[in-house]
């Protein structure tokens, strides 16, 4: 190949590249919205920078108030509402995961009981929306999980019910082998820093616990990345093609600085070209 040659050949991978599809979007986690603390307004402060990327959508990662888990209807709903409202503020279309803190009155101290209508994840899906779907935007599928199981005695841990695993299994086989498909949940499937958060933390509630499952499953696919919140740190692990992303948090150390003393406040900017994508953190000022 003559030197001349080489470079239009350059010159028109490159310019493939450029008309691949591109576009980016965010991935904020954790948000723990409340009346107290500032977490209004630092929540307001945090969209204010992800408007400022001008991103083409919006994944809230779960754990979008603090905390309807153990306090009664009243407050439940007005976290919510506050939510709602404060979210508002986003310009881009959003897209909502359910996190564990966004179960209403699964705590036994909440007062509330298991017979009444709007228990467990029935408040938020009749507020916020669907525990479970998928979306395609630019020929990638997006699949949002409800990573959050309830247990007999009122307790939460990490779980994809067998119901939805069907639901994934389907949705995946419509998408086929090669579409590229994210998914979100809020429970990380696979992270490094289980070992920082035991003794002090039950590992089920940690990862999911059916991880292995869902996996297995994933690697069938064109799986690019898998997001995830939960433990407010930031962390990137790459295991067989795949990215498993943990976007930090938006209230750090629930509003008392960065999470650990090192993980500050922030969220995740994901952008697309052709089938790659990159994740990158960004902070704001809180």
């Amino acid at each position: 190949m003559t030197r001349r040659s080489w470079i239009a050949s350059a010159s028109a991978a490159s310019l493939a590249a450029s008309r691949e599809p591109a576009f980016t979007f965010v991935h904020v986690t954790d948000l723990h919205i409340q009346p107290e603390l500032r977490a209004a307004e630092r929540c307001r402060a945090c969209f204010s920078a992800i408007n400022r990327e001008r991103p083409d959508f919006v994944i809230a990662g779960g754990d979008l108030v603090f905390d309807a888990l153990a306090v009664p209807r009243r407050r439940a709903r007005l976290l919510f509402d506050l939510y709602r409202e404060t979210a508002r503020r986003i310009e881009a279309p959003l897209h909502n995961v359910l996190g564990n803190h966004d179960v209403f009155g699964l705590y036994e101290r909440s007062g509330v009981l298991p017979s009444e209508e709007d228990y467990g994840k029935k408040m938020y899906e009749d507020r916020i929306g669907r525990r479970y779907y998928s979306f395609d935007f630019q020929g990638w599928r997006f699949i949002i999980l409800d990573s959050i199981g309830l247990t007999p005695d009122r307790l939460y841990i990490g779980a994809v019910d067998p119901g939805q695993l069907e639901w994934l299994r389907a949705v995946l086989a419509a998408a086929g082998k090669s579409r590229p498909v994210v998914v979100v949940t809020h429970v990380p499937l696979s992270t490094g820093v289980l070992q920082w958060m035991m003794p002090k933390h039950d590992p089920r509630r940690i990862v999911v616990q059916n991880a292995s499952d869902v996996l297995e499953l994933l690697h069938q696919y064109n799986v690019k990345a898998v997001l995830q919140g939960h433990t407010h740190v930031c962390e990137k692990i790459d295991y067989r093609g795949c990215q498993y992303v943990t976007s930090g948090s938006v209230c750090g150390e629930s509003w008392r600085g960065p999470k650990w003393g090192v993980h500050p406040e922030g969220f995740g900017l994901l952008r697309v070209q052709g089938e790659t994508l990159t994740w990158t953190y960004r902070t704001y000022a809180s």
